[in-house]
This record gives C-alpha cells, structure tokens and sequence, in this order.
C-alpha cells in the first residue's frame, strides 16, 4: 500500500474536475426544477465516476470492490438528478437506496463491530421516530427504510477502520468520513424536507453530501491491493 503523501500527489490532478465541478454548482447555486440544474448537481459525481474509472476497473475478482463503489456513484448520480424535480423524490431516494446498498456490498461484513452498529441503528431510531409525523403515503415506508440501509452503509464504513488493529488504511479511513458526511447530510436532508426547515439548507446538505461521495470514491484508489490485505488479515 503507498503512503498517503505518494498517493495524494498521484490522485491530485485527477480530482481537479470534482472540485472544479463543485465549485460551479456553489456559484451557481441553482433552485429551479431544470435539465440544466440536473446537469450541474449531477457534473461532481459524474467526475468522480471518471476518477475511480482512471483509477482502474475490469471484470476480475481484484476489481470487485471498485465495481461496487461505482455503480454506487452510477445510482447516486441519477438519484441526484432525479431529486431536481420534488414529484420524482421517491423515485431518486430508490436510486439512492441502491447506491447504499452496493457500498454496503463493497465494505462487506467483517470486522462486525457490533457496538458502533447498535449506537447507530439507536440513533436511526430516533431520528425516525422525530421525521415520522411528516410522513405520510409511501414515504412512511420507504423513509425509515432509507435511513436503516444509510445506517448500515455507516455502520460497515465505519467497522472497516480498527485504529489498535492493522486493519485499517488511509483508503478505509476515507469511507469512514465519507459515511459520517453521509450521514449528516441525510439527516439535515430529512429533517429539512419533513420536519422543519434548516438555514442554508441547500449549502449545508450539497456541501456534505460532495464530501461523502469524494470520500466513499477515494476507497477505491488501490483498492486492489486493500482487498489483498484483508483477506490476509482475516
């Protein structure tokens, strides 16, 4: 596994494109239900799709975990698009829910860490238990449903990274946050949408939603040799 410097010189430049893409997406910071607003919110993940691509990815065993993390982002980014239009929200939490689910696949199950899995599934708890009276139809069921699938996709994130073990590398530690940053940016999303509404909204949830998804994207870089060093490791 390279060290973080080496890895950050090399990954640099490739990531020009994300932050480029986000710092248009602020400027612009478009409200309306619009193809172009889509194309914008969508141009991030779009360069963060490319970015694992360069980073690697074929049919092969060594590759699954970076397959996985992409169509993750793949899933993610018609999610976003489709949350443009507020009549399509359902539709583009599905996406969503998918997403989490292949990035839960790809953090796979072991360590378990049954521990950090209870305090947050308790804290998923309660948040349903808040957003509930806001809810009413399909989302009734498909909100708390999302809020387990983000609370596992935390959970096994998380899990991956055991700082008094050797089980952990800069590329699980950049899931981890990302995940955290899922989670905030969800949280602020649900509490926005179905219970009250949250000051600068729009900033604070795209601001860490961009985060997560860099975050997650960046477990993938020399995830060929991660993957090798887990299977030694269990």
């Amino acid at each position: 596994m390279s060290s973080p410097t080496k890895v950050l010189k090399s990954v640099g430049p490739k990531l020009v494109p994300f932050f480029k893409s986000v710092s248009v997406y602020f400027v612009l910071l478009a409200e309306q239900s619009s193809l172009l607003t889509a194309c914008i919110k969508c141009l991030p993940i779009i360069s963060l799709i490319f970015f694992v691509l360069l980073h690697g990815i074929s049919l092969s065993k060594e590759y699954t975990f970076s397959r996985r993390i992409l169509t993750g982002l793949v899933f993610s980014c018609i999610g976003d698009a489709l949350l443009v239009w507020p009549n399509l929200f359902t539709a583009g939490m599905a996406m969503f829910s998918v997403a989490q689910i292949m990035y839960i696949i790809a953090f796979g199950f072991s360590p378990l860490n049954p521990p950090v899995g209870a305090t947050l599934y308790a804290g998923s708890a309660l948040v349903i238990y808040i957003l509930m009276p806001g809810l009413s139809g399909f989302l009734s069921i498909g909100v708390p449903l999302y809020i387990v699938l983000l609370a596992t996709m935390a959970w096994r994130a998380i899990s991956r990274v055991q700082f008094f073990e050797e089980l952990w590398t800069w590329n699980k530690l950049c899931s981890c946050v990302g995940s955290i940053f899922f989670l905030i940016s969800d949280t602020l999303l649900g509490f926005n949408y179905f219970h009250s509404p949250i000051p600068y909204a729009q900033i604070s949830i795209m601001l860490t939603y961009y985060a997560a998804q860099l975050g997650i994207a960046l477990s993938a870089v020399e995830s060929k040799d991660n993957n090798k060093s887990i299977e030694v490791k269990r």
